[in-house]
């Protein structure tokens, strides 16, 4: 399979195309991805709204009824609950590491035990989090592509 990337200018429209001889388990493994990859939530940092693209949110908190959008460099407050976003974002790579959170699989950077059998997660973002004990089961077939 060959893969050619192609840049546009700015006003143009982005698009995948996927030339196949037939639509395979992995073609659709493929569109499902970059479908994924779409979408964005809304956001207040600063009493200002913001449109967060759901790529570069690193991982999800609630915290005293409140829930939090974690980027790399900027936390927002979103009026969702946390178990509105499990949800919602499920089929965008994120998912439930502990009662109060949810991480992006994509910026996960690499995984280490922790006591209780319980994981750390390193963020690519140089963050790191717990994945609870009850949710490492989850995270594993998540890893393997059997969620």
């Amino acid at each position: 399979m060959n893969v050619v990337i192609e840049q546009v200018e700015k006003k143009s429209e982005e698009l995948v195309l996927i030339r196949c001889r037939a639509v395979t388990d992995e073609v659709r493994e493929i569109e499902a991805f970059v479908k994924s990859r779409q979408g964005s939530l809304t956001g207040v940092a600063d009493t200002k709204l913001y449109e967060i693209a759901v790529t570069e949110i690193c991982y999800i908190e609630s915290v005293d009824g409140k829930t939090f959008l974690y980027t790399s460099d900027q936390v927002y407050e979103c009026a969702y609950r946390i178990y509105e976003l499990e949800e919602l974002l499920k089929p965008k790579h994120f998912l439930r590491i502990s009662k109060p959170m949810l991480v992006n699989l994509m910026k996960i950077q690499s995984l280490q035990p922790a006591f209780n059998g319980r994981f750390l997660a390193i963020l690519r973002s140089g963050e790191k989090v717990i994945i609870s004990r009850n949710y490492v089961k989850a995270l594993k077939a998540a890893l393997k592509g059997e969620a």
